[in-house]
C-alpha cells in the first residue's frame, strides 16, 4: 500500500486505505464511494444512526446486527456492508466520518482530482456546486471534487479548504475582522 499524502498515518486513514484497496481490486471504487455518501447523508440526518455509531455501550454483536439491517435498508453495496460490519466488530463505527472523508480523498486522487472541503451557511444548489467546481478547477488547473458542509454560524459566504490553501469569504470572518479593526 502506498501512503497518500498522510492519509494512511491515522487509524481512520488506514481503514479508508484498506477499504479503497479492496474496492480498487474489485473494481468497485465508485459503488463504494456512492454507498459511503449515503452513509454520510444518514449520519447528517439521523440522530438514531449517530447514536448507533457513537454509543460505546452498544456491544459488538448488537451493533453489527443493527449496521447490517441499516445497510440492507439503505441498499449499500456488499463491500461497504462488509466493511461496516468490520468497523462494528472492531468498535470503530465512531470513526466513520473521518474514514468517509479519507476514502473520498483517495478516490478523488485516483481519478486525478483534488478534494476541496467547502463549508457554507446554507446548503448549495446543484447549479451553485457546479459553478463552484468550475471556479476551483480554473484556480487549481484540474478537476476538483467537493466535500460539502453546512455551518449556519457563517451567516453567509463560503470557507473553502483545498490542499494547504484556505479561502474564507464568510460574513462571520468579515465581521470578526471588522470588529478587530475597530478595537484598534
Amino acid at each position: 500500500m502506498e501512503s497518500t499524502g498522510g492519509i494512511q498515518t491515522s487509524l481512520s486513514g488506514r481503514y479508508a486505505t484498506a477499504l479503497f484497496e479492496l474496492a480498487k481490486s474489485g473494481k468497485q471504487i465508485d459503488p463504494v464511494e456512492a454507498s459511503l455518501s449515503t452513509v454520510r447523508q444518514v449520519l447528517a440526518e439521523s440522530e438514531d444512526f449517530v447514536a448507533l455509531t457513537s454509543n460505546p455501550s452498544i456491544g459488538r454483536g448488537p451493533a453489527g446486527k443493527a449496521i447490517a439491517a441499516v445497510a440492507g435498508a439503505l441498499g449499500l453495496d456488499a463491500t461497504t456492508t462488509k466493511f461496516l460490519g468490520v468497523l462494528a466488530q472492531n468498535r470503530r463505527l465512531r470513526d466513520l466520518p473521518a474514514i468517509i472523508r479519507a476514502y473520498r480523498a483517495l478516490a478523488a486522487q485516483h481519478r486525478g482530482e483534488m478534494t476541496a472541503d467547502v463549508t457554507s451557511a446554507h446548503a448549495l444548489s446543484d447549479t451553485q456546486v457546479a459553478e463552484l467546481k468550475q471556479a476551483l478547477r480554473t484556480r487549481v488547473g484540474r478537476d476538483v471534487s467537493v466535500d460539502l458542509h453546512v455551518d449556519p454560524s457563517l451567516l453567509g459566504g463560503l470557507v473553502v479548504k483545498i490542499g494547504s490553501q484556505m479561502i474564507d469569504s464568510s460574513i462571520k470572518t468579515r465581521l470578526n475582522t471588522l470588529a478587530h479593526a475597530m478595537k484598534g
